[in-house]
């Protein structure tokens, strides 16, 4: 797929927002360790990755409630949706100066069109060294579902299924997609919220 950056200035992909809060004590903390371990760009970015895909929960497969919407909320409950996973993968590679956006899919909620669609979140890092963006999807693995890291071939969580009308969107925007933020912001379960109140598409 061809990526579309949102921007041609990389440095806005450096932003900090309200929800993409790094200078925030503790996601200075994750990021320091993660790079103390992992110095290198290709090497800090895999760790930062696999730290969010593997030891954040997404939300829905522990059947929590809870709803976490700000990196540093994230980080400290260790849980959180798509959407917001990819605020706290953004918040570690952005503090440590890498260039994060945000895509988007557009998935049936279940296994045919007649459940419904939703929008899922996913992130593109601009590795300097290879003047490349990647995509990457921190979603959480599971059976079923085995995002992994690569350079040379993208391996997401979900393929998409266009006889389904599942959308890849193409674009690589510079900050979260203002429905997915509304959404986090509005509901009070989160279970509740992703069967009911995801947004189904981009507007």
């Amino acid at each position: 797929m061809n990526l579309l950056a949102e921007s041609n200035d990389i440095n806005d992909y450096l932003l900090e927002t309200d929800e993409v809060d790094y200078s925030h004590s503790s996601i200075r903390e994750k990021t320091h360790e993660l790079y103390s371990h992992s110095p290198h760009e290709v090497d800090f970015v895999r760790s930062a990755f696999e730290f969010v895909r593997d030891h954040i929960s997404h939300s829905c497969d522990i059947r929590s409630s809870r709803i976490t919407y700000k990196a540093s909320d994230v980080l400290q409950f260790k849980e959180g949706i798509c959407y917001a996973k990819s605020l706290l993968l953004a918040a570690l590679l952005r503090g440590n100066g890498i260039p994060t956006g945000f895509c988007y899919q557009r998935l049936t909620l279940g296994n045919t069109p007649d459940t419904g669609y939703a929008l899922h979140a996913l992130n593109a890092v601009y590795f300097r060294t290879m003047d490349q963006w990647i995509r990457l999807d921190a979603r959480g693995n599971k059976p079923g579902v085995d995002a992994q890291f690569s350079l040379d071939a993208e391996q997401l969580a979900f393929p998409i299924r266009s006889h389904y009308d599942e959308i890849d969107y193409p674009i690589i925007y510079v900050n979260p997609n203002p429905q997915t933020i509304a959404v986090l912001k509005q509901s009070t379960n989160c279970i509740e919220m992703c069967q009911n109140h995801l947004p189904s598409e981009i507007k």
